[in-house]
Formats: C-alpha cells, sequence, structure tokens
C-alpha cells in the first residue's frame, strides 16, 4: 500500500517569484540531502557503536519524512540519500522511494538521484523491488573482505556471506555503479587495503575508503587510530601503479584513482587528514526530525517541531533557509578547539 501524503502547498507567486536554490553564507548551493529514516542498525560496528543493547531508538512517520523531502527538493535538492542506522530495517522504506521519485526540483530538468547507503545484511532479497521503486544506486558499507576481520569489526559472526549476495543482487538488479564503503581503524582492518584494492579490480565495483571519524558511541577515537590518505596511496601503489581520475563534480567527497592499467576504481575520502569542506553541498536530516548542517555540528535546527505545531510549507522553506545560511563553514577536527558532536554517527545519519 502507497503512503497516503499531504498535497504539497503552493506558495503565492510573489513569494517564490526569483527564488533561488539553497545557498550557504559561505556561497555553497546545497543541493545533497541525507534523510536517516531510521537509527536502528542490526550491526555493532566498532567505529560506531557500543555493543549494547537496549538503546532507545527514534523514527517519524514516513508521511512525515515525504513532506519534508517535497519541501527540500523544492528547495533546489537534487540528490536524496537514504540511511540509516540500517535504512532496510525501515517499514514502508519502498513506498518511501516510489514517492520520492515522483519529485522534481525546480531548478533542474533532471530526475532526482535517489541513492541509499546499506551495510547489505538484508539486501539480496530487496535489491530489485528497491530498483523498481525508483532508487539510482547503492552504496554497501563493508569493512574487510574476509569473514573472520569483517565478523571481528561488525560483532555480527556469519553476516559475511550475506553482505556478498547482496552486492551480486544489487549489481544483477542495475543499481549501479555499486559503491563498497570501508572504514579504516588501524588495529582491525588497515591490513585490508590490498586485498580490496583487488576485489575491486576482479567484481567490477568502486571501493571507497574512508577516514575513521570521531563520531563513535564509545569515545575511542585518536589521531593515532586514523589511517591517513597518504599511507593507503601508498599501500594502493604496491599493488599497480595509481593514476588519479578527475572528480565527478566539484563537491565530490572521494579522491578518485584507477590503476596504470583502467581495471579497478578507488576512492578515498580523508575528512581528517584532507578536508573538503569548501566544496561542501550537504545537508542531514535524522531520524527524529532534525537538520544538521555538518556532520560535526554542536546543535541540531529542529524542522519537525514548527511542522507539527502547524508550520506551513511556506514557512519550513523560510526556516530551512535560515538554517541553511548559518552553515558551518569547516569543521575542526585535529584542532585544538575541537569538541565531538553530541550525536553519534549512528543517531545522526550515515
Amino acid at each position: 500500500m502507497g503512503l497516503t501524503l499531504p498535497i504539497l502547498e503552493t506558495a503565492p507567486p510573489t513569494e517564490i517569484a526569483g527564488e533561488e536554490r539553497l545557498r550557504d553564507s559561505h556561497g555553497r548551493y546545497i543541493t545533497d540531502l541525507r534523510l536517516s529514516v531510521t537509527d536502528r542498525c542490526n550491526y555493532r560496528c566498532v567505529y560506531c557503536r557500543t555493543g549494547n543493547d537496549g538503546a532507545q531508538y527514534s523514527e517519524l512517520p514516513l508521511e512525515e519524512y515525504a513532506r519534508l523531502l517535497r519541501i527540500f527538493v523544492s528547495l533546489g535538492i537534487e540528490k536524496i540519500r537514504l540511511t540509516g542506522g540500517e535504512p532496510l530495517l525501515r517499514a514502508g522504506l519502498l513506498d518511501l522511494i516510489r514517492e520520492t521519485a515522483t519529485l522534481r526540483s525546480p531548478f533542474t530538468t533532471e530526475p532526482l538521484d535517489i541513492a541509499l547507503t546499506t551495510n547489505g545484511h538484508l539486501l539480496a532479497p530487496m535489491a530489485q523491488d528497491l530498483k523498481d521503486a525508483g532508487l539510482s544506486r547503492i552504496t554497501i558499507s563493508m569493512d574487510a573482505v574476509d569473514a573472520e576481520t569483517f565478523a571481528r569489526i561488525t560483532r555480527v559472526p556469519g553476516s559475511f556471506e550475506r553482505v556478498q549476495a547482496g552486492i551480486r543482487a544489487a549489481q544483477k538488479a542495475g543499481l549501479g555503479p555499486i559503491k563498497i564503503n570501508c572504514v579504516l581503524l588501524r588495529g582491525f582492518n588497515e591490513g585490508q587495503i590490498e586485498a580490496f584494492a583487488e576485489f575491486s579490480r576482479r567484481e567490477g565495483v568502486i571501493v571507497r575508503f574512508i577516514e575513521f571519524m570521531p563520531l563513535e558511541e564509545d569515545r575511542t577515537w585518536t589521531p593515532e587510530t586514523v589511517v591517513p590518505m597518504a599511507e593507503i596511496v601508498a599501500r594502493l601503489n604496491n599493488v599497480r601503479p595509481l593514476v588519479a581520475l578527475p572528480p565527478n563534480n566539484p563537491s565530490e567527497t572521494a579522491r578518485r584513482f584507477t590503476f596504470d592499467d583502467g581495471l579497478g576504481e578507488i576512492g578515498i575520502i580523508a575528512p581528517v587528514s584532507q578536508p573538503f569542506c569548501g566544496h561542501c553541498s550537504r545537508v542531514r536530516l535524522t531520524s527524529d526530525g532534525k537538520v544538521r548542517t555538518c556532520l560535526f555540528s554542536q546543535f541540531d535546527h529542529d524542522l519537525i517541531g514548527p511542522m507539527r505545531r502547524g508550520a506551513n510549507d511556506v514557512e519550513l522553506r523560510s526556516r530551512i533557509r535560515s538554517m541553511i545560511e548559518r552553515k558551518e563553514a569547516r569543521h575542526h577536527i585535529g584542532e585544538p578547539e575541537f569538541l565531538k558532536p553530541s550525536r553519534s554517527m549512528v543517531h545522526i545519519g550515515g
């Protein structure tokens, strides 16, 4: 059964005439929205969760997410990534994707780019349905290419084979190019770098290494746990010589590489050692309806509260513009004044 949604309110012409797409005070256009549909997760990854059960979870009714998505798209959002927690745990997800696929930004003739990030555990039986609902692409979080290391990181034994099946199902469904995200954590999986390079070359997927960021529940992050981009590049060059690739767009977070024979693609996302804040085009909406203008923000902007108190779409658009206007210029990781966010990654949205 599909969602029952309110009709999107239309502002009077005098209020939208000459309206520009979202832009912050630093001149950056905001075109990418990351929406967390749940902060539940069936994994307990060491760089994210405490490993303890009993957490309290937050989810909005899908109709409320759908209304907020419509408003963001009306302001110029062109790319939507559905995240969690683990988004495939969310009942009704396919309905939300179908509704989202009907939206169009008024600032482009292109359809929305709708992507999803998943740990892959539940993906295999859902891949074709996700594609049929309107999903464009998929990213799978996978932090090792052998079952033993994978189980050590996720703390879920026996799940590695399910993720492999999910990758194959996503490829068959046409949810490509498939991206595999690997968070590198010294002492756990830095020895997997070369094996991931071979995995990319063999399986025809894009592997992206991500520097470990201070967003974990256990608060165990230190600079020494980070495997920096320079080290990753050096180790990849031991497999075959790397060749740099141009970015797909100016706000792309990953530095892209292939090997000298053109086989395989590697991305390196290095927010710690080589920040890319100057081209940031992202904003996040948490599973409980809060806007975060930076992953490392110290506070949230409440959007669901005013909406439930009766704010109309014109008022909500104005509120969002005000939030984006105050978007931070950059994060301060590694600087003396840096403070870890009050929320961990699983509660912000990956």
